[in-house]
């Protein structure tokens, strides 16, 4: 559990009002594709999950579109079959939140959880919903490991064990020792542009989950 002791909500409202700038764009696009998902996306996996995987945010055509984390855009392609192929999901993945896909051992959340303009929440609304990051971490009570994907959800992560940037500075594929003992462990998110320009390929991403494996792997004989 984070050492901040007070107790946060896990999920925020579907219809959560705390950064105007995406209230607006939610208010837009609600207009525009009524039949959207169009609110804060919830997390999805179990509640008892050891691992927990840390987005940016919902994209247009994704997680807003259909209401289920890096769901319906590029980076779920990539991320959903990495996470069959280690065994954190079983069923099929076919870009719907009816699909019927289920996480083993993994829960999926973001940093921000609704659609910021061009995918880029400010500073301000990065700290409007942090309490709910908090809330998520404080509440899988059988969480050891945190996968970051990407800068700002790495620094989501450390302020919600009250650590400073500097304290563990990104870099991909690295490991922190929180306070508590969970892990963190960086990877650069796995978005289009990421894959396209080779700044992330296949074979890092799966090297991450191999870490992810081997560090649960150790913590259970450990137990």
């Amino acid at each position: 559990m984070s050492p901040d002791r007070q107790k946060y909500a896990a999920e925020p409202p579907l219809n959560c009002e705390r950064c105007p700038r995406l209230v607006a764009l939610r208010t837009e696009n609600r207009h525009k594709q009524p039949d959207w998902f169009n609110a804060a996306v919830p997390s999805f996996g179990p509640e008892d999950a050891q691992l927990l995987i840390v987005g940016l945010a919902p994209g247009l055509q994704g997680a807003n579109r259909t209401g289920r984390p890096f769901t319906g855009d590029y980076a779920g392609d990539l991320l959903y079959q990495t996470l069959s192929d280690y065994g954190f999901s079983q069923g099929r993945y076919g870009a719907s939140a009816k699909d019927g896909l289920r996480l083993v051992n993994c829960m999926i959340t973001n940093a921000v959880r609704c659609l910021p303009p061009e995918n880029r929440p400010n500073g301000g609304e990065i700290k409007n919903c942090q309490p709910f990051l908090r809330g998520r971490i404080q509440g899988l009570a059988r969480l050891r490991v945190i996968l970051a994907l990407g800068r700002i959800a790495h620094d989501s992560v450390l302020r919600s064990f009250g650590l400073k940037l500097a304290d563990a500075k990104f870099a991909h594929g690295a490991l922190h020792r929180m306070p508590d003992g969970h892990i963190l462990v960086d990877s650069y998110h796995c978005s289009r542009y990421n894959t396209n320009t080779g700044r992330l390929t296949t074979e890092m991403f799966q090297e991450v989950f191999a870490q992810i494996q081997a560090l649960l792997d150790a913590k259970n004989d450990q137990a």
